[in-house]
């Protein structure tokens, strides 16, 4: 079958896991890419920074990419672009508001000036040689979001983006209901829709909900006021000005990413807020603690972020005093509850009032994902012919498979997929037979891709059980020990307290080093191994460790 006569549909990123999200929808010789987002690694990726889509495919066939569509500002769909920019340097089409947020990238990676980014709304059309593109508004917890539908010779699209129906929107941005009605008339071929909430009955709270939950604790507040939730959610963060200025405080931003977001959105006019009202960290002492009023970031329990160095008493020149009210206005997510837990801990030891927990027992958070009535209601106005759930872990995607087939889609045209699987779709007929290169790229540092699984055990080797070094200093002629071995450890043992030991290591080294010299002079890798060999299953004898053994060689 050509591909030249079919529409494919592939996932580099978003299936069976919550980040680094990256769809593309190819038809012929052109690829329109939606979305290059990014996610952060959990306790064993040591070292790693962040993790973005392997884009090898799309490199491969990079005469044929032709545009990178952006459906929202939240780091799991814009993380990636700087990366993907340097590999693929195409048009990136976006909303005015995520455009702010992907300049700021770009900005730090040194490509703004190389970048071609291209502002687009819910009545933006693009058109290439076979694939038409529309967009409608959907509600997320962060302003500007779209769906996007691809018009192809096989059919329509649907790529939902990240939503929920809020029907009273703080940012007056309400959904495209009747486009998105319109759409369905007209027939929808596949509808591709996200399943972060797929197991949350009923619909997800409005955000205006939390607004008065603010108010309402910014009153009862006897002193300064520290409130932490993600930069991203302007529409939290207006909520949080406007209960500044119903209860007459000043309002400071902690967090570098705090104030780069609410710079951007103060630029292009998605946040209102009073003048003089923002001040500088230095300028608190100034006012009464009644009349202050903090914005940070560190929600989720970060350790290097504004809230947990406020509750260790590191943030130079701020500090949270007994009284003072916090609020974690955000739901952990998974895997960050220890951190999260950590810091309420300590915030309770200085004596302060925290309201924390989750959203529905504090009224602080409402989630920006759509629960089952929200997807059940966007394929019920997109009757999908095939349906591929993604944005979520395998229950996710498992479970709103179950609520599409209860709202009419037929059994066996739901394709739950990993990452690199491919739908084809020839005459109206779609199968899932193939797959193409896709996995985890890891950033460390200024590395990109350089850090891979051999790389990733060492580094869990020496975590857990350190090094040994073993230094030999050999004749280069007959392969002889000028001198005994020299061995130094590094998170294996402490070397003065385990002398005996280390004096056993030297002397079974000798012996290991006499042993191969015999017939295999010179052969220095061979009597390295044997080294390493020996050493390590006379160690893990004696105190069932394996740390990583390195046998270093000098010549004379």
């Amino acid at each position: 079958m050509s591909t030249n006569e079919q529409l494919s549909v592939f996932a580099l990123g978003g299936l069976n896991e919550i980040g680094k999200n990256m769809y593309a929808i190819q038809y012929g010789e052109e690829i329109v890419v939606i979305d290059c987002g990014n996610k952060f690694p959990d306790e064993s990726l040591l070292g790693i920074d962040l993790i973005i889509p392997d884009v090898s495919y799309l490199v491969e066939n990079k005469e044929k990419v032709r545009a990178l569509i952006v459906t929202h500002g939240h780091e799991d769909h814009i993380g990636g672009i700087p990366f993907f920019l340097k590999k693929l340097n195409v048009p990136v089409y976006a909303t005015q508001f995520t455009l702010g947020l992907i300049e700021l990238k770009l900005k730090e990676h040194k490509i703004l000036r190389e970048s071609e980014l291209i502002a687009i709304d819910s009545n933006s059309s693009l058109t290439f040689n076979n694939l038409r593109v529309n967009f409608f508004r959907v509600n997320h917890s962060i302003p500007d979001c779209l769906g996007t539908v691809f018009y192809t010779p096989e059919g329509a699209v649907v790529h939902t983006g990240d939503f929920k129906f809020d029907l009273t929107p703080v940012n007056k941005q309400y959904a495209d209901i009747h486009k998105m009605a319109k759409i369905g008339e007209g027939g929808v071929l596949l509808l591709i829709s996200e399943s972060t909430n797929a197991e949350r009955p009923g619909l997800t709270p409005s955000e205006k909900q939390v607004g008065e939950h603010v108010y309402e604790a910014f009153q009862k507040a006897k002193r300064k006021v520290i409130i932490s939730t993600f930069a991203s959610n302007i529409n939290r963060v207006q909520q949080v000005v406007e209960a500044s200025r119903l209860t007459n405080r000043k309002l400071v931003l902690l967090g570098r990413s705090m104030v780069n977001v609410v710079q951007v959105a103060m630029n292009r006019g998605y946040l209102d807020v009073p003048e003089g009202m923002i001040i500088e960290s230095d300028q608190i002492e100034q006012f009464p603690p009644e009349q202050i009023a903090i914005l940070c970031t560190g929600s989720q329990g970060e350790p290097n972020a504004a809230l947990s160095r406020l509750s260790s008493g590191n943030f130079r020149g701020v500090e949270i005093l007994p009284e003072d009210t916090v609020i974690l206005a955000a739901g952990p997510i998974p895997g960050n509850e220890r951190n999260v837990t950590r810091i309420v801990d300590n915030l309770y030891s200085i004596g302060a009032n925290v309201i924390y927990g989750s959203g529905s027992t504090t009224g602080m958070h409402v989630s920006g994902h759509g629960s089952q009535e929200d997807l059940k209601l966007m394929l019920t106005l997109m009757k999908p012919k095939y349906f591929i759930p993604v944005h979520g872990e395998y229950r996710m995607l498992h479970h709103h498979q179950m609520l599409a087939e209860s709202v009419g889609v037929e059994p066996g045209n739901t394709f739950i997929m990993n990452n690199g699987d491919v739908v084809d779709i020839q005459n109206g007929i779609a199968r899932q037979t193939r797959s193409i290169p896709a996995g985890n790229t890891y950033v460390d540092g200024i590395g990109v891709g350089d850090v891979g699984d051999i790389v990733l055990r060492d580094r869990k080797q020496l975590s857990e059980d350190g090094l040994l070094i073993i230094i030999l200093t050999m004749g280069k002629r007959d392969g002889s020990l000028l001198s005994p071995p020299d061995t130094i450890t590094r998170g294996f043992v402490y070397a003065k307290d385990n002398e005996e030991l280390l004096k056993e290591v030297n002397q079974l080294v000798t012996k290991t080093v006499n042993e191969q010299r015999e017939g295999n002079r010179n052969d220095w890798g061979r009597i390295k191994r044997q080294v390493k060999k020996s050493v390590g299953q006379y160690l893990f004898a004696q105190t069932k460790r394996k740390p990583m053994i390195l046998p270093i060689i000098i010549e004379f």
